[in-house]
């Protein structure tokens, strides 16, 4: 432990675990809550559904670069002086997003703002990993990530109920709201974790490129990454899925996936109470894989029958199968990066976000009236996940000591 931070001897203290929580739950909250007004944007701003889907993309990618400069900023400077400074950048850049004349605008007003608010996302995990180590660095990462998934839980309901009564434009503003109660947490909560004598004695980027040299690290990366992707699929395309090709209302649709959102909840959930009972994280995801291939290969079925209500059965599964995998990934791939958390950090979220980005725009390729595409790339996804798992688990399996926090009960 490097700081008086409040803990517990199964964890963070609460206060402490739900402002961080709070804090890495960005993407979710600026994401989700505006989904359904995707169509609404889409038509005040006389543009098509790619363009307002690069809205999510850009937003992605702002995360993900976002983090991967604040890790080792956070590394050299200390973790709270950065995320104060990268939450007060939000809530300026929120103010231009509200503000948008046109989509190249709010395209770019979306990237700033990602960029200034990936402060907390990186920042929060390496919280975690400056005070806790093993089963209880295990537990709290998953517990965080489980508090963190009632943002997608309550955010797509408010947008949904939202998107009939109020413009798109005062959905940015709860946004908004948001992030000067991310940016008060963060003032009033989150203390320093890392002491002057742990911190890098000049600002090393060098030390991103030095995760890349971690087999095991970047195993676990990826393999969280790519469950991201597959996850990012759905969100991006869910909502012309459900009002197009199942054919919802906005409301509905915002139940459809306020429901799938507390699956993933729960098996963060489920994953925080394991790892209290000392079941290893690898053995966590290991159970959840099988389920993750064959829900993409259900939802592929469902998109190509002639009954796409189907659809949301395997949707439901895949959202579950990623909560038992995204907190336990996190947690064994920071197991690997202590001596450097802000950088470990910022490639976590980093490459995951810039996967997710990546492949967030494919699934409205085919026009917004097909699930196909989404299904394709939730399998592709879904299987890379689970090869770059077992390639971490192969190297761990030769170099044991490199997870020694996890080797006693």
């Amino acid at each position: 432990m490097t700081s008086s931070a409040p803990t517990t001897r199964d964890g963070l203290g609460a206060r402490l675990l739900f402002t961080l929580a709070l804090l890495s739950a960005t993407a979710p909250i600026a994401t989700d809550l505006y989904l359904p007004s995707f169509i609404d944007v889409q038509d005040a701003l006389h543009t098509d559904a790619t363009h307002v889907q690069l809205t999510l993309t850009a937003f992605l990618i702002g995360v993900g670069v976002g983090q991967v400069i604040w890790g080792p900023i956070s590394d050299r400077f200390g973790r709270r002086l950065p995320l104060i400074i990268g939450s007060a950048g939000a809530v300026i850049a929120g103010v231009v997003v509200v503000a948008a004349p046109n989509i190249e605008v709010l395209i770019g007003a979306r990237f700033v703002q990602a960029l200034a608010a990936a402060s907390g996302m990186v920042i929060a995990r390496a919280v975690i990993a400056d005070l806790l180590r093993g089963f209880a660095g295990a537990r709290s990462m998953t517990l965080m990530m489980s508090i963190q998934s009632l943002a997608p839980v309550i955010a797509p309901l408010v947008g949904g109920v939202l998107a009939g009564h109020v413009p798109w434009r005062g959905i940015l503003a709860v946004i908004l709201a948001t992030a000067v109660l991310q940016l008060i947490g963060a003032v009033t909560s989150v203390p320093e974790t890392l002491l002057q004598e742990r911190r890098a004695p000049r600002l090393r980027f060098g030390d991103l490129l030095g995760r890349l040299k971690r087999p095991a690290f970047m195993a676990y990366v990826l393999t969280q990454a790519f469950a991201f992707g597959a996850l990012m699929a759905y969100i991006s395309s869910s909502s012309f899925v459900y009002q197009n090709v199942i054919g919802t209302s906005e409301l509905v649709y915002g139940c459809a996936f306020a429901v799938n959102a507390l699956g993933m909840m729960g098996g963060g959930l489920i994953s925080s109470r394991l790892a209290r009972r000392q079941v290893h994280p690898a053995t966590t995801i290991k159970r959840s894989l099988p389920v993750l291939i064959l829900a993409a290969c259900g939802v592929l079925g469902a998109a190509v029958s002639s009954v796409p209500v189907l659809l949301v059965v395997p949707l439901f599964l895949l959202a579950t199968a990623i909560g038992f995998i995204f907190g336990n990934a996190a947690a064994l791939a920071m197991e690997h990066t202590h001596d450097a958390a802000g950088a470990g950090s910022a490639m976590l979220g980093g490459i995951m976000f810039l996967v997710g980005g990546a492949l967030s725009p494919l699934g409205g390729l085919a026009g917004d009236d097909t699930a196909v595409p989404m299904a394709c790339i939730m399998i592709v996804s879904s299987i890379l996940t689970a090869v770059c798992f077992v390639i971490g688990r192969r190297y761990v399996a030769r170099n044991p000591e490199s997870e020694a926090a996890f080797a006693h009960a």
